[in-house]
């Protein structure tokens, strides 16, 4: 498919054939990792503590730990986005994104049968960082070679639209994780749970690996990497070129992503944890299988509005629907642990619900603005470091510091309040962003960028 014919989207708004692998190539490939990585953080709250963290795993330093080993993933995601986002540049989007779902569906499925400390010790726990490790490299250069094989497809008036597609894959590999755990939740009983249960939502993972090799395997190629291609010398060494070109928007694309990440990694790994821990350790008590049920329910939210985030980012602008999202976040991060402690299931439902209006207005547009930030030829690399570089000051330890608050205030609206510090940070960023919706995405002096002016 030629870059004319997706830019020149057809007004009727019917998409091609191509567009349509695109987008399910993107939404399958992108939920399958993120399922892959999610289903460790649901495990690292309900479990890992108990059975790999054994000198001190009871109370709650036992669980700081546990998302500790969440967090330390994200360290290295940023050297996976600098090896995918290189190769990326070079080789093209489509095989770092094969790559990449390959080696996250090898690493979660050898989590799954990694022997506990019971078993063999300190080793277990060494083991299951260094497979924690291999997910943070692969979802490194996931999320950019996602974003930029759809976004690079579309048609420039429904950038957004394309561009939320990679963006809902989070949402529903979350909703995936948390609704198999769920199921496993109350089909096993504790006992046979904490035994064995826990391991098969890991290795499912292999089954969905091979449905989602087969289909990235059919997408075509992005048609702005071909013009590289076309145009080699223009990507001779696109990682120094990033750094010294674009260092600002690599900070800005960081900055604008932490609050975001940070509020989305307590509905992935907090608040099930907090919900059903217990009392003496800082917990509600409340029952697991009805806080997981809930927890799917209440992220259906973040599924449709970073959908609609997207849409709307194509209408009012991606600086806009991202300070309408933040501003959402803000004054929501108090109010939601304050309806979480009643300790009612409908409320708690309501809390995350309520909560992902502002994350899907605060995700949507993202994949849009960011290859719209950045020039064709470090297109990959600066979407990819800002993102793992975001995720690092933001999601990486949120959990970790989450509790580490709980434990030293017993309040849990600090928690919210460390939310909103990040909300304001992020909303400063977004905004000293010059708006990029409808900039040219094309390498810069080809025939197709000449055309369109």
């Amino acid at each position: 498919m030629s870059v004319n014919a997706a830019s020149a989207a057809p007004s009727s708004g019917r998409m091609s054939r191509e567009e349509r692998k695109v987008l399910a190539g993107t939404l399958v490939g992108t939920t399958i990792e993120w399922y892959d990585f999610f289903i460790y953080a649901q495990a690292a709250g309900l479990v890992l503590a108990t059975l790999y963290f054994g000198p001190i795993n009871d109370g709650p330093l036992g669980q700081v730990v546990s998302f500790a080993t969440i967090g330390i993933s994200f360290l290295f995601r940023p050297l996976g986005a600098v090896v995918a986002g290189h190769l990326g540049d070079r080789i093209g989007r489509k095989k770092m994104l094969v790559f990449t779902l390959v080696m996250m569906g090898i690493s979660t499925a050898l989590i799954g049968v990694v022997p506990t400390y019971a078993q063999i010790g300190v080793a277990g726990p060494i083991l299951l960082i260094v497979l924690r490790i291999m997910q943070g490299f692969s979802a490194g250069g996931e999320w950019g070679g996602a974003a930029l094989l759809s976004v690079e497809h579309a048609p420039v008036g429904k950038r957004g639209l394309f561009g939320a597609y990679p963006q809902i894959g989070v949402p529903v590999g979350m909703i995936l994780a948390t609704f198999v755990m769920y199921v496993l939740s109350t089909s096993l009983s504790e006992e046979d749970f904490l035994a064995w249960g826990w391991r098969i939502p890991f290795l499912v993972s292999v089954v969905l690996i091979i449905v989602g090799y087969f289909i990235r395997r059919s997408v075509a190629e992005s048609p702005v990497f071909k013009e590289i291609q076309e145009r080699k010398k223009e990507s001779s060494a696109p990682l120094s070129q990033l750094f010294r070109y674009n260092s600002r928007e690599v900070i800005l694309s960081a900055l604008i992503f932490i609050a975001n990440n940070a509020a989305g990694y307590l509905v992935i790994a907090f608040f099930a944890s907090y919900a059903t821990g217990k009392p003496d350790a800082g917990g509600l008590g409340m029952d697991r299988p009805s806080v997981l049920l809930a927890t799917t329910l209440g992220s259906f939210g973040w599924l449709i509005f970073t959908l609609y985030g997207g849409i709307l980012s194509d209408r009012i602008g991606r600086v806009r629907t991202f300070q309408i999202g933040y501003a959402w976040v803000f004054l929501w991060s108090v109010p939601m642990f304050l309806l979480i402690d009643t300790t009612n299931i409908v409320l708690f439902a309501v809390a995350i619900f309520v909560l992902t209006i502002g994350l899907g207005l605060s995700y949507g547009p993202q994949s849009a603005m960011y290859a719209e930030m950045f020039p064709a030829r470090v297109r990959y690399s600066g979407v990819s470091i800002g993102y793992a570089l975001g995720a690092i000051l933001g999601g990486a330890f949120a959990p970790t510091i989450a509790q580490a608050l709980l434990n030293e205030t017993g309040w849990s609206p600090s928690i919210g309040l460390y939310i909103m510090v990040l909300c304001v940070v992020s909303f400063v960023a977004v905004s000293m962003v010059k708006e990029t919706k409808g900039n040219d995405l094309h390498v810069e002096g080809s025939p197709k960028q000449r055309s369109r002016h």
